[in-house]
């Protein structure tokens, strides 16, 4: 779950819970999972913090985590035997972070022999808006790389976000530029805002097609969408949204068209009709009322 801007899950945006504007993944219906917008952050998740991918110093970091997570381990089976019910669910919820932490260890030991270029910690977060994004996208494409994840969502910018883009021109707060009443000079800086972070998401397609796996590269085997919640942010239009289905041969997605679906079809159909080509079918997503017509091979 990576972002570009702070992610605090406390307090109120815009009238409701920040975790709606800061974050778009979930674990449960009731707990949202924060982005990360630190890049040295992110790296120390990906590779603890030894500050290299250098092979020899990622080993003697798994060896130790692991020993710390063994040692954390027994201390919480003590624990359990003496803890009331009311705790047992807090607990419960620490149980299954340190099962994903144990999980990416697992991961790593299983990758830690592969080849990978020589990377360096990041030091911080940029202040260059694009820098940031494509560093970010860079640990992205590294993630996939190593088999880390397979599975990454990034907000390009928080809801009711405020920032700025002197570096394009634009100077107004991307939120109530946002509410450009038709005003043809807001439009055309919208526009701009808009391009940037489309020209963001090209660096990323470009790197993963970059990348070699296999007998091509690694955009043949990856789904990427980009999209928004709104279509027209003027009028908080939620219908007709614009999503960008782009991935390689190997995805079964046709591409290099326009389709349009009927009025009101839920963007959630789109979510189950992808996760059946990902050999994970479900009946029913949110909202959903089934999957999507004409977006696969068949």
């Amino acid at each position: 779950e990576l972002g570009i801007e702070p992610n605090s899950m406390l307090g109120s945006c815009g009238g409701s819970t920040c975790a709606y504007t800061n974050t778009i993944s979930w674990r449960s219906p009731t707990t949202p999972l924060p982005t990360e917008n630190d890049p040295r952050a992110v790296f120390e998740m990906l590779f603890g913090t030894s500050g290299s991918t250098d092979p020899e110093v990622r080993q003697a970091r798994i060896e130790r985590d692991r020993s710390i997570l063994d040692s954390v381990n027994g201390a919480l089976r003590d624990l359990e035997l003496v803890i009331g019910m009311s705790d047992r669910a807090k607990l419960d919820e620490y149980l299954d972070s340190l099962r994903d932490i144990e999980r990416r260890i697992q991961m790593a030991e299983e990758q830690s022999a592969r080849e990978l270029p020589v990377v360096d910690q990041p030091i911080g977060v940029p202040s260059d808006y694009a820098e940031h994004a494509k560093l970010m996208m860079d640990l992205l494409a590294l993630a996939y790389q190593t088999d880390l994840t397979r599975i990454t969502t990034f907000m390009m910018a928080r809801e009711i976000s405020g920032r700025a883009y002197p570096e394009i021109g634009v100077p107004d707060s991307h939120h109530p530029l946002s509410h450009h009443q038709d005003s043809a000079a807001k439009l055309a800086r919208l526009h701009k805002v808009n391009e940037y972070h489309f020209q963001q998401f090209a660096y990323l397609v470009k790197k993963l097609e970059q990348l070699p796996e296999g007998d091509g590269n690694m955009l043949d085997n990856t789904l990427l969408m980009y999209g928004t919640g709104i279509s027209d942010s003027n009028t908080h239009f939620y219908d007709d949204l614009p999503i960008a289905l782009v991935g390689g041969q190997k995805t079964g997605i046709t591409g290099g068209r326009y389709v349009r679906y009927a009025q009101d079809t839920p963007l959630a159909n789109l979510w189950v009709t992808v996760l059946a080509k990902l050999g994970l079918p479900i009946e029913t997503f949110g909202d959903s009322t089934g999957p999507l017509d004409r977006l696969l091979d068949v």
